[in-house]
């Protein structure tokens, strides 16, 4: 018997009405979300993270999400009023952003915060709640979690930063993670680092995770499925492991695009040529 899926979104648009018009942001994105890895990948622009942000109705006014479904473990998102919807952020479905200088709050500790994330869902006691954190911090392989649970966010680097994010953002122990390019503010050492951590632990919780980037090579790597966005609609939806053998155009556009090592012939990268024709394709 197959698995019902975690999240379907069927027929997903988004629209900001602006003074020059509408601008059309995501335009019928259908896709579901089992217990696996889905990347979402497009260049800027393309509607990935007005995507990820209207599952969770964190799209600001004068913006619109319309969908003919969007349901997540049998809650229609859609329906829900502000405070159902308060339930399901954290506790059934969290978000990690992209910096996270801009989503821990400057003037609380590191531990208040993810405690305070602990209380709000959980309701438990403050001796709880630390002790939770404490063990979430261990989780996302920080070495001395007493002495950053006392920190506060301007005292650690960029990777803790967001090692904190994620040990915040799981401790309810949701069944879906949405990590909004969380590792493109990180050098190179460090995405590995952050990544791994993620892998395990969603791996290890049987969660769901949607992970939004412009780093093809790295989604092909770390995902199970990739879903290519341009124009704020889907192009193609494949098999992460054979993302190289994807047939559309802009896909392949994408992947010609990518700098190799082993080029070495100087010559210039390949300019991606788009189709109007592809916003009126379906999928």
């Amino acid at each position: 018997m197959t698995e019902a899926p975690l999240l379907v979104v069927e027929d997903l648009r988004v629209d900001f009405a602006t003074p020059k018009g509408l601008v059309e942001a995501v335009r019928g994105v259908n896709f579901t979300l089992g217990r696996e890895k889905l990347g979402i990948v497009g260049e800027s622009g393309s509607g990935k993270s007005v995507t990820g942000r209207s599952i969770l109705k964190l799209i600001p006014p004068p913006g619109k999400v319309r969908a003919k479904r969007m349901e997540f473990n049998g809650v229609d998102l859609l329906g829900a009023n502000e405070r159902a919807m308060r339930r399901v952020r954290g506790e059934g479905i969290s978000m990690v952003m992209q910096d996270p200088k801009f989503s821990l709050n400057p003037v609380m500790t590191v531990g208040a915060q993810i405690a305070e994330a602990y209380r709000i869902h959980a309701g438990t006691s403050a001796a709880e709640a630390k002790r939770r954190s404490l063990e979430m911090l261990a989780s996302v392989r920080i070495r001395d979690p007493e002495r950053v649970y006392r920190a506060y966010p301007h005292e650690v680097s960029g990777g803790m930063g967001q090692r904190i994010m994620i040990a915040m953002m799981l401790i309810p122990d949701p069944d879906i993670l949405i990590a909004d390019e969380p590792t493109s503010a990180l050098d190179v050492t460090v995405q590995l680092q952050v990544l791994a951590i993620m892998d395990d632990l969603v791996t290890q919780r049987g969660m769901g995770l949607i992970f939004i980037s412009h780093d093809l090579s790295l989604v092909a790597s770390f995902c199970d499925r990739v879903l290519i966005m341009y124009g704020g609609r889907v192009m193609e939806i494949c098999e992460a492991s054979k993302l190289a053998q994807a047939r559309h155009p802009y896909t392949q556009g994408l992947l010609h695009c990518l700098p190799r090592v082993e080029g070495g012939g100087g010559e210039d990268l390949p300019v991606l040529n788009r189709d109007p024709a592809w916003l009126e394709e379906d999928l």
